[in-house]
């Protein structure tokens, strides 16, 4: 049986989308948000160290780290894995790392600066400089394709829909300003599977 820790608005819900498109049965274990931190809850520390979701627990085996846990699964079940021609399989182990080595730290740097109101003010804009580097590039990506490898669905795609996902509610009139993201994201939520899995994982920001 497939567990897996799911914490809201995160970075959990892309496990949930490859599962739904696997055709998996699996279990969700729900965890809110502290209120005031924002943090996933001390719980989730029972089940791993770093206390940090998506955990995806099977056979008495603990995984963590959304590219690892969507690069086994790819693996185990033949599905979503890298295409079979050179120039897609490049782009795959590519995006598969560059969700979070290169996309997300700007935006999670703009969300924290966010929080510190005054304080932050000095270090929105250059950290928005950074994102839009980020978004400029991925827009020439994704134009003339409709997703990143090929002309299929791949778990390379679903990395790349949470950090893009995230980046709607960090920059003004991302949708207008960057329409191939915004085609991309329109494909990945029309998909019945990522229905079906905000349906399983609940409250989830990010997708309208």
């Amino acid at each position: 049986m497939i567990i897996v820790h799911h914490l809201e608005n995160s970075r959990s819900q892309r496990i949930l989308w490859l599962l739904e498109e696997l055709g998996l049965d699996y279990e969700v274990r729900r965890y809110a948000r502290d209120p005031k931190t924002m943090l996933a809850p001390p719980e989730l520390r029972a089940i791993h160290p770093l206390g940090k979701s998506p955990i995806l627990e099977e056979e008495a085996v603990t995984y963590v780290e959304s590219g690892a846990i969507m690069a086994q699964l790819a693996e185990r079940h033949g599905r979503f894995g890298p295409p079979e021609d050179p120039v897609g399989a490049r782009r795959w182990h590519q995006y598969m790392h560059y969700a979070e080595g290169s996309l997300l730290p700007p935006l999670f740097a703009m969300l924290v600066v966010r929080k510190l109101g005054l304080l932050g003010l000095p270090a929105r804009k250059p950290i928005a400089g950074r994102i839009h580097e980020q978004l400029r590039f991925v827009e020439g990506e994704l134009e003339g394709r409709d997703w990143f490898c090929g002309d299929e669905l791949t778990a390379a795609d679903m990395m790349m829909s949470f950090p893009l996902e995230a980046a709607g509610s960090r920059i003004d009139d991302m949708a207008a300003t960057y329409p191939a993201i915004r085609r991309f994201l329109e494909r990945c939520h029309a998909r019945p599977a990522y229905q079906r899995a905000l349906a399983r994982g609940g409250e989830y920001a990010y997708a309208g």
